[in-house]
């Protein structure tokens, strides 16, 4: 699950991202996410031991215009995992990315509905019964220009929700090079979404709090894009 943030701003990447995450390739000309897009990675599970093993993920690029707000929820349940990206050139992106947790979370399930924005409790969040959760800056490249020091510190969010974090150019390719420490770190969140939906039972937790397989899909979502 790949949650986006304002579209009304300038658009934080996540196009460019989930296809150089999936593709291992650029896109030149990436263009608005309408709805949902969806993309599929194929993963080694603890790659490099004896318990490795292949899984395709389905990485859904969730659009975040205003007018499509009643409608974003048949994309959040069930969820296996969050990635969370913000601009890092903008920092009301960043401020955003609880708002998008708690939209989430919120429909999912995972968070009383009663609860208000003001009652967040990151601590919800945390541990290994609870979704995983990662926090991606796009736009690393544009930082300098702007003068921010914004990518020097984690934000907020990845703090208080004990998340990983990292931070891209999302136009070269070797941004997610293999072995580099963003590399790693994507490679542990999506670790983290198997071992919960798979291997969770094992450590006694409930099998009500399991997600549907991640490599399939309660629904069929379309690819809208839009320029």
């Amino acid at each position: 699950m790949l949650v986006s943030l304002d579209c009304q701003m300038r658009s934080v990447g996540k196009t460019s991202l989930t296809h150089l995450i999936c593709q291992q390739q650029t896109i030149s000309n990436p263009s608005w996410t309408i709805g949902c897009s969806v993309e599929v990675k194929l993963h080694e599970y603890k790659e490099g031991t004896p318990n490795q093993r292949r899984y395709f993920i389905e990485l859904w690029d969730v659009g975040g215009s205003q007018s499509h707000k009643n409608t974003r929820s048949v994309f959040y349940n069930p969820t296996n995992g969050i990635i969370l990206v913000h601009d890092l050139t903008n920092r009301k992106s960043q401020q955003n990315l609880q708002k998008w947790l708690q939209e989430v979370l919120n429909k999912d399930g995972s968070y009383s509905k009663s609860k208000s924005f003001d009652d967040f409790d990151p601590e919800q969040f945390v541990g290994s019964t609870q979704i995983p959760i990662l926090v991606i800056g796009t736009k690393l490249d544009l930082v300098a220009e702007v003068r921010s020091n914004i990518h020097r510190r984690s934000s907020t969010i990845a703090e208080e929700c004990g998340a990983d974090e990292i931070f891209l150019d999302c136009r070269q390719v070797r941004s997610l090079a293999a072995g580099s420490s963003s590399s790693v770190k994507l490679s542990r969140f999506f670790d983290k979404v198997i071992e919960r939906r798979y291997y969770a039972s094992r450590e006694g937790i409930s099998p009500d709090k399991r997600r549907l397989p991640i490599y399939t899909s309660q629904y069929s979502p379309k690819s809208y894009h839009n320029d």
